[in-house]
């Protein structure tokens, strides 16, 4: 990330073309855009508008449904408003996307110290966005003792921020996973069988 940063000029242009990458078909609204990238929204719009002058991003009018409250009842009501989407006809659009995406989110310790102080980590198996199988049913793996729930969550949100994509992530204290593999847990097995990569292993999963 710290390359791109150099690179791009901004982590917040990095996380918005990420983001737009990520979301190709949808057009989002600017309060949508803030709190996704969790950034402030003077950035967002500044480097927004950078995104647009080159023809990465476009404006784009959107209709979106917004809860209306009139008198005890919530109606729901729809909205013309103005958003902004990934402009397809970008010309370097491929290029961009093996760059941010292909190249940069890598399965390393780097991934795993961000998750330092969220419990004793067993088992850490990384696959899906970070390592470009797309079908797969979960991105992360985390198996510990004493795991801080809250905290892997808000972690996994910061990530999404950065990644520009929603992180699908499974997290079960060593028993209760143990438990589950040895009943062949159809979740586990989809994710122990199929492509990953393997960061901790301290349950020995690979070699049983």
């Amino acid at each position: 990330m710290e390359i791109l940063v150099k690179l791009f000029g901004s982590m917040t242009k990095v996380k918005l073309m990420r983001f737009f990458l990520f979301n190709q078909e949808t057009v989002y609204p600017m309060s949508d855009i803030v709190i996704r990238v969790r950034t402030a929204q003077k950035d967002v719009k500044k480097e927004i508008q950078t995104l647009i002058n080159i023809g990465l991003v476009k404006k784009k009018h959107a209709i979106r449904e917004v809860q209306v409250k009139k008198g005890k009842k919530i109606q729901t009501k729809k909205i013309q408003d103005d958003g902004y989407t990934l402009d397809q006809k970008f010309p370097y659009l491929q290029a961009l996307k093996n760059l941010l995406i292909t190249a940069s989110l890598n399965a390393d310790d780097s991934l795993l110290k961000k998750f330092s102080g969220a419990g004793r980590i067993k088992l850490f198996i990384v696959s899906g966005v970070f390592i470009q199988e797309w079908d797969t049913r979960v991105d992360l793996l985390i198996v510990g003792d004493d795991l801080n729930f809250n905290r892997i969550d808000l972690i996994i949100k910061s990530i999404e921020s950065e990644v520009g994509k929603e992180i699908t992530y499974s997290a079960f204290e060593t028993t209760d996973f143990e438990y589950r593999y040895g009943m062949h847990d159809r979740l586990i097995r989809d994710i122990v069988d199929f492509p990953h990569v393997t960061l901790v292993d301290k349950l020995e999963i690979i070699e049983k």
